[in-house]
């Protein structure tokens, strides 16, 4: 009965052919984000289809686990390391949240792991070798799997402080001029290994961002990657046909965030690959192991994070009602409410978080310190910058070019307001708050005093805008506790009317 019902969830196709092979199954997942309770179904589910001996079974990570809710920031992404450990991945590659606490950290924290780390494309700088594996040879049978990493290197933007020194000196590269080719490598090379398949964890993701990668142009500029297992960019869909370079159609698939789905990935024994996505609440298996450690680290958070420092009656909104993170895209209550909290603390004449520091809605009711620190989960420190006009207008305008597209770069701002023309690409009415809390028209003339994060200021969000910008004051206030401090002490515990809706801060017109 057992093999029955995990034919029927895991595999679809058939467990055994007519002469008995076994087919390998690969189970995957990306982005989760600290979504500590799917991994006891992911390794339940692969430990019984390796019980009933059906199939082989591994699982492996398309990145972007370290970091996401309170379960990674308050322990910089021990608790995840610590569940992770008992996974058995036989591949992960590394998502750009990875690079959040620095590479050193990001280091010690594979080591624990102890997964098999693959990435074409992560360099040191100045290296003849990747920092880590370019790929991963795992033998099933008489069969012969080649994982291939890849990372993206928007990444550089993202989480441009682990890659610069504070004098903008390259430490690390993703090699964004020789991404395409550097896969390519790996492929070729694993294959001249002796590799029968060619998987491809590619933490890259669908929408060409920034710097113009997606997993898509990936497909159409190699040759030989069997299929695409991929992230970064959160969506969902089981599989669709991309057409490589030699214009044969090679799948690629996604499973969403948070885990929740599993993704499956079935390799029949005559070389037929297909891709499901199985619903986490809908699998009914669980690894002992991992439950224990999960439940173990969820009292561990529970602890840390239950204190009430808050009331509200109303969502502080991150994402739309489809798990859009329209923070990136648009102003929100809670972008207004965390960029005053900024402006507060640092005294200053504005303040601004880039959407993508905004993770998690916090919903109505009692505020936790623990849904503060969901909202926010970096382990960032606020700084006091002096900006000029030209600089501060600049950035507005870069960091605001791809709207209507969802981007993290996008400003949430306070003590300021303009308007975005869409299809122009350009800003406009920008004002800026006065004492007596009139807005005038931005002095072009003047220098502004900014709160920012020491994110913002090194490099990552807002792309490279005030790398450059001096430091007025220099604060240990991690940007979590800014926004306690708001809640509790300036607005007395509510949230009260103010922030029930957007104030009209950033105005977004289609012209």
């Amino acid at each position: 009965m057992l093999a029955l019902l995990l034919c029927g969830m895991a595999l679809t196709n058939g467990c055994l052919t007519a002469w008995g092979q076994k087919s390998i199954v690969i189970l995957y997942e990306n982005d989760v984000h600290c979504g500590i309770d799917g991994y006891t179904k992911m390794a339940g589910l692969r430990d019984a289809i390796n019980q009933t001996d059906t199939a082989y079974a591994a699982a492996v990570c398309v990145g972007d686990f370290l970091q996401g809710n309170t379960t990674g920031a308050i322990s910089k992404g021990q608790y995840i390391a610590d569940i992770m450990r008992l996974m058995d991945y036989h591949a992960l590659t590394l998502g750009n949240h990875e690079f959040d606490y620095g590479v050193p950290r990001m280091q010690q924290l594979l080591q624990q792991i102890g997964a098999p780390v693959t990435c074409a494309n992560f360099y040191e700088a100045g290296a003849h070798q990747s920092y880590y594996a370019p790929y991963v040879i795992r033998q099933y049978g008489d069969k012969r799997i080649a994982f291939v990493g890849a990372c993206t290197p928007e990444t550089m933007l993202l989480e441009g402080y682990s890659f610069y020194d504070t004098n903008g000196v390259l430490l690390y590269d993703l090699m964004p001029k020789t991404f395409y080719q550097l896969v390519q490598q790996a492929v070729d090379n694993a294959r001249q290994e002796g590799a029968d398949y060619v998987v491809l964890l590619s933490h890259v993701g669908e929408t060409p961002q920034s710097l113009g990668f997606s997993s898509h142009r990936l497909v159409n500029n190699t040759r030989g990657i069997d299929v695409v297992l991929d992230g970064h960019s959160h969506e969902i869909f089981e599989g669709v046909p991309v057409k490589n370079l030699d214009g044969k159609a090679v799948t690629v698939t996604q499973t969403g965030t948070q885990f929740l789905n599993v993704g499956k990935l079935l390799i029949t024994p005559d070389g037929r690959f297909t891709t499901q996505l199985l619903a986490s609440k809908d699998i009914p298996y669980e690894n002992a192991r991992v439950s224990a450690a999960t439940d173990s680290i969820r009292q561990l958070v529970k602890s840390v994070t239950s204190e009430v420092v808050a009331h509200s009656d109303y969502t502080l909104v991150v994402s739309d009602a489809n798990d859009q993170w329209i923070v990136r895209g648009e102003e929100t209550n809670a972008g207004d409410i965390v960029a005053d909290a900024y402006r507060h603390a640092m005294k200053a004449d504005i303040g601004l978080e880039n959407g993508g520091g905004i993770r998690n809605d916090i919903r109505a009711g009692n505020i936790t310190y623990g849904d503060i620190i969901g909202m926010l989960p970096y382990d960032n420190t606020l700084r006091r910058i002096a900006v000029s006009a030209k600089q501060l207008q600049d950035m507005l305008t870069r960091c605001t070019a791809l709207v209507p597209v969802l981007d993290g770069n996008f400003p949430q701002v306070s003590g300021l307001r303009f308007t975005i023309h869409s299809k122009s690409h350009r800003v406009s009415d920008i004002e800026v708050l006065q004492p007596d809390g009139s807005y005038a028209p931005i002095d072009m003339q003047r220098t502004y005093s900014l709160a920012v994060t020491d994110y913002n200021h090194q490099g990552g969000g807002f792309f490279d805008s005030f790398r450059q910008c001096p430091v007025l004051q220099e604060s240990t206030l991690r940007y979590y506790e800014a926004l306690c401090d708001y809640l509790r002490n300036v607005l007395g515990g509510t949230t009260g009317t103010a922030y029930a809706q957007p104030q009209g801060r950033i105005k977004i017109v289609n012209d």
